[in-house]
């Protein structure tokens, strides 16, 4: 394979609508939902683009000494070599996987350097030639994406870390997130939540940080509607800050009220083992399943076959699986952690319900009997669908990254009429 080859259209024309996406995060058979909305993305854009390449840049972190480290810097080339390949991903874009070596306790900005060294590796010392480059996060995305883009290119970032404010506590990583706001062409953030914590550190940017929700699919909705509430669902990591171990006592008190209901727990996590211990100390082993990761698709056919998605998490910058779990027919239990609250704004009570971020189950359990009471009457998924793929459908969102991409394109047509046409030029 050839530099060129692998720097995705090294000396391209300016005209092409080639674009390049670095990300850290992007879904693996190991975590088939990082990063998915990374892959949301490349598939809503299929009809802006003609090409486009997604660089996977992972960090592989490990517990080093400094000398260990330094050693293993010396031998990364070799193993960023032999990483790096290729396959296809979503409608036809080229994913290029590449490993990049980083010890456990650096900082943000050192780890973003990391990760741009080693592109630059897996790119032969050449720059990416495609004529828009994406960077997601701000510093391993856009940093990465910044040093490694062709002069003239157009670079943009998106910024969806829910651990945002401490990255910006670490004085080297705030100041350069500062140049990469400042060098980027654009800059968006996923959400309000996002977006205000980057102001208020940040000021001086205000008029160059804007809102670029994350794009959803809606696919074909369940063939019944929920009928009732027996069935709960969650889909995600099990890890605290998602707060599935008060969701697990929250169920167990609701089901020795009735003790039809059940809970499918989708992920995997440090808490699986704890949790697995407390069912079985709860009593409702039998009414609590550990599905494990899966894949996009299949965690869709779950959310059509269970009644209500339960997702207690502390902090959410979108709340992807929310609005997911409604494109599918699903009501939905949701905590008000940031981004929820305004991705259902207007729709809370069509969608099911919002309730407040505690450390008591209680709060999960009185919010499913407040909404169970007004169940199905008072509940209108299909309504909430309907505003919510106005509002995040590959339609709307891959308009948006086309007017940000190529302003010189006045109609970017309709994606629901070209989605897997890519190599089709849009006019």
């Amino acid at each position: 394979m050839g530099a060129a080859e692998v720097a995705g259209g090294a000396g391209h024309g300016h005209g092409d609508r080639d674009v390049a996406v670095i990300t850290p995060w992007y879904p693996t058979r190991q975590v088939p939902f990082g990063g998915a909305f990374v892959r949301a993305m490349v598939e809503a854009t299929a009809p802006v683009w003609t090409r486009a390449t997604v660089y996977h840049v992972d960090g592989w972190g490990a517990r080093v000494s400094v000398p260990q480290d330094e050693a293993i810097l010396r031998a990364s080339p070799g193993l960023v070599t032999r990483t790096t390949g290729a396959a296809t991903t979503v409608a036809g874009a080229e994913l290029r996987y590449v490993a990049a070596p980083a010890r456990v306790g650096i900082s943000f900005a050192q780890l973003a350097r990391r990760h741009s060294d080693a592109l630059r590796t897996a790119l032969g010392g050449q720059k990416i030639g495609a004529s828009v480059v994406h960077g997601h996060v701000g510093l391993r995305g856009g940093w990465t994406a910044l040093e490694n883009a062709r002069p003239g290119a157009r670079v943009f970032v998106t910024e969806h870390a829910s651990f945002l404010r401490s990255v910006l506590e670490q004085p080297d990583s705030r100041a350069m997130y500062d140049e990469v706001i400042r060098r980027a062409t654009g800059f968006f953030a996923v959400g309000e939540s996002v977006r205000s914590v980057l102001v208020e550190t940040f000021p001086h940017h205000a008029d160059r940080i804007t809102i670029m929700p994350n794009p959803i699919s809606f696919g074909p909705a369940r063939e019944h509607p929920v009928a009732d509430l027996r069935r709960w669902l969650y889909v995600g990591v099990l890890k605290e800050p998602k707060g599935v171990g008060l969701l697990l006592e929250a169920f167990a008190r609701c089901r020795a009220e009735d003790p039809s209901l059940t809970l499918t727990f989708v992920g995997e996590g440090a808490l699986r083992g704890p949790l697995g211990l407390r069912v079985a100390e709860l009593g409702v082993a039998d009414a609590v399943t550990f599905a494990g990761w899966a894949e996009h698709d299949r965690a869709l056919e779950l959310m059509r076959q269970h009644d209500l998605l339960v997702h207690p998490s502390r902090s959410e910058t979108f709340g992807m699986v929310v609005v997911e779990a409604i494109s599918a027919g699903a009501p939905v239990l949701v905590t008000r952690c940031g981004g929820p609250e305004v991705t259902l704004a207007g729709i809370e009570d069509a969608a099911g319900a919002l309730m407040d971020v505690t450390d008591d189950p209680g709060t999960i359990v009185d919010a499913y009997r407040a909404l169970r009471d007004r169940f199905p009457s008072q509940v209108d998924v299909a309504h909430a669908r309907t505003v919510l793929e106005d509002r995040y459908g590959y339609d709307a969102i891959g308009q948006a990254y086309a007017r940000a991409w190529f302003p010189d394109v006045v109609d970017a047509g309709s994606a629901a009429d070209s989605r897997h046409a890519a190599s089709s030029p849009l006019e």
